[in-house]
């Protein structure tokens, strides 16, 4: 499976920005789809994820309210509507595939996509 990020830019805090991840490939192999962001100096965190099948959703609590993933299987695409955005949210935001059921769990993704630069600014 490949992946390719966009969306991602500047925006200032309380604004809004909309990640796009488009998968290519083998495709019926995607249990789910994740969006994962990794801030200078931090590690990579998980932000969100969506069941392909059920279109059920995941969320860190830090994001909860305010991003809102949402997928067209027919485009093999996920989305990521990221509103009231905060400085703390500037980071590299990485898509990537899971064909595991632990759909909320960073270890269980085999798939990435090249990750794309999201800053706000304060």
């Amino acid at each position: 499976v490949q992946l390719q990020a966009s969306g991602g830019g500047l925006a200032q805090a309380g604004g809004s920005l909309r990640l796009s991840c488009a998968a290519s490939g083998r495709t019926f192999r995607i249990y789910g789809m994740g969006w994962f962001r990794q801030a200078p100096g931090k590690e990579r965190e998980f932000v969100s994820a969506i069941d392909w099948s059920d279109d059920y959703t995941y969320y860190v609590d830090s994001v909860k309210g305010r991003f809102t993933v949402s997928r067209d299987t027919a485009k093999n695409t996920m989305y990521l509507q990221m509103n009231s955005l905060k400085p703390e949210d500037t980071a590299v935001y990485y898509c990537a595939v899971t064909t595991s059921s632990f759909i909320a769990s960073l270890d269980e993704y085999t798939y990435w996509g090249q990750g794309t630069l999201v800053t706000v600014s304060s």
